[in-house]
């Protein structure tokens, strides 16, 4: 997992204040290893493949069928329909533990999640943490949550509402964009300073600096 040096925490540190001396704007910055656990997507698998013993069993050939009959009662053996449904269950039970304890493996369970899912769990993690640590902290409602999931690679900006109301979505892509390229190239404190100063940039002109700029949020990289 990417780590944050000593160095990447004082380069970000320096990055906020810097961007904050230029705006009103308060910028908070956290990272997490990941913004969930994703136990939900490990039981949909689970599920999934236990749902699909029925249908490969219908497409097995008879004759895989009858010589495994054959290994468990013997060749001459019938098989009534208790005994079937018997079987059908024991199967359908073992094909879910094993894909159950198999994503039990945080790494794999990573990989098979879905992008879309994964993109709305991060999200959701970033609205919770902004409401938690940001909104309504400054007296102007001025705060901006950059948010970084390392597991997921992938990242969110949420701001309060004197900067919500001024400033569309999509003006933070370009603070995205360099974000995400350098934690994609390992350098995720690199990353989270450059993208600070985007936002610094944006706040410069939607918010400039007044005489009374008091410092509301901490300056300091958070690590969850």
């Amino acid at each position: 997992m990417i780590a944050f040096s000593p160095e990447d925490h004082e380069r970000i540190s320096a990055a906020v204040a810097k961007a904050e001396r230029n705006s009103d704007g308060e910028i908070v910055t956290i990272v997490a290893r990941r913004s969930d656990a994703y136990h939900d997507v490990a039981l949909h698998y689970a599920v999934l493949a236990m749902l699909l013993v029925p249908v490969l069993g219908s497409v097995v050939p008879q004759g895989w069928i009858d010589w495994g009959t054959g290994l468990l009662f013997g060749w001459n053996a019938t098989i009534g329909f208790r005994t079937l449904m018997i079987l059908l269950f024991v199967t359908m039970a073992l094909f879910f533990l094993i894909v159950r304890y198999a994503l039990a493996y945080q790494p794999l369970r990573m990989a098979l999640t879905p992008g879309r899912t994964k993109s709305r769990r991060v999200h959701r993690r970033a609205v919770e943490l902004f409401r938690t640590g940001c909104e309504m902290k400054t007296r102007g409602r001025t705060g901006v949550l950059l948010y970084l999931s390392l597991a997921e690679k992938r990242a969110e900006i949420v701001a309060d509402q004197a900067i919500a109301d001024k400033v569309a979505p999509d003006v933070w892509g370009e603070a995205m964009a360099v974000l995400i390229e350098e934690v994609k190239a390992g350098r995720p404190g690199l990353g989270m300073a450059l993208a600070v100063g985007k936002i610094g940039a944006v706040l410069t002109t939607v918010l400039p600096p007044t005489l009374d700029n008091p410092n509301e949020l901490p300056d300091r990289l958070l690590e969850l």
